[in-house]
């Protein structure tokens, strides 16, 4: 799409909003104010199944549960195309590109540091392509020195306080005018589409995480630990499944509650048929999304 007025390097302007979503950004400013959280289990029966027959003759990088996230999630943002849209200075953009941050720890002890990941998504990505992508990026937070946005903001380190706080403040309002140079929000967690974190890899359960009025990110996910736990199905019989709590931290201007609920869905679906990700991301569910969920929690 060509560049108008009052598009930003990393967004188009939405120009054809109805009144309650142009007006609800001068009212309700700020990102932090306006979070929807959502709690979701989801059944890994099917997930823990399809990793098992995809790594059985992989003697390589291995497939995991946090890159069927991560490509889910992609998916998820492609057939749901408001779900990538943020607000910066009371105004509403769609985001060009599709992408997702995590930190990655470089050691697992309490002085190990911590990296960034940052993973591009595009219409023709499979599960296969995101692998590949998730373990080049996860290999390069863990080895190379910096690892992408950390290296950037090691700078401030050694500045006097009083020119960082400058800096810092001029960065601000770039930032909030859509100025801020592209080289500087690249790597930036906090610029992309989602940010997942998976509390699972060291031990926790899944928990509120909330969003930052800085950037652009709209969505937060957290992944706790796998577990078992009793599912109930619609004909009263219990049965003990894995499965995992996830927790959704939206930003509620950006759709409504509706939007919101069929896209959570459609994620749900796509985690519990894993298969499905091993088409294109723009290739909508190969068979019907069911209205009711498969079981439930007793």
């Amino acid at each position: 799409m060509k560049k108008r007025f009052g598009d930003r390097f990393d967004g188009k302007l939405i120009r054809d909003l109805d009144s309650l979503h142009f007006i609800m950004p001068f009212i309700y400013p700020n990102r932090c104010d306006n979070e929807a959280y959502i709690s979701q289990v989801m059944d890994l029966t099917a997930a823990e199944k399809y990793l098992e027959k995809k790594n059985k003759d992989n003697d390589g990088y291995h497939y995991t549960l946090f890159q069927l996230v991560i490509t889910a999630l992609f998916k998820t943002l492609i057939l749901r195309p408001k779900m990538n849209r943020f607000i910066v200075n009371n105004s509403l953009y769609q985001r060009t590109q599709i992408s997702a941050s995590f930190a990655v720890k470089r050691e697992f002890k309490d002085s190990g540091e911590e990296g960034l990941a940052f993973v591009y998504g595009n219409r023709a990505d499979t599960l296969e392509t995101i692998h590949d992508k998730m373990y080049r990026e996860i290999y390069e937070a863990r080895n190379v020195s910096g690892g992408n946005a950390t290296e950037k903001m090691d700078v401030f380190n050694v500045l006097p306080r009083f020119i960082g706080r400058r800096i810092v403040k001029t960065l601000c309002w770039l930032e909030r005018h859509g100025k801020m140079p592209e080289s500087l929000t690249k790597g930036d967690p906090c610029y992309a589409s989602v940010f997942v974190t998976n509390l699972g890899s060291i031990g926790m359960d899944a928990g509120y995480h909330h969003l930052a009025n800085w950037g652009t990110n709209s969505i937060f996910v957290v992944l706790g630990e796998m577990k078992k736990r009793p599912f109930t199905d619609q004909n009263g019989k219990t049965k003990m499944k894995t499965s995992v709590d996830m927790g959704f931290t939206l930003d509620e201007r950006i759709a409504d509650g509706y939007y919101y609920s069929r896209t959570v869905k459609l994620f749900k679906y796509l985690l519990e048929h894993p298969e499905e990700l091993e088409y294109r991301l723009d290739e909508k569910p190969h068979t019907k999304i069911k209205t009711k969920a498969r079981g439930s929690k007793r």
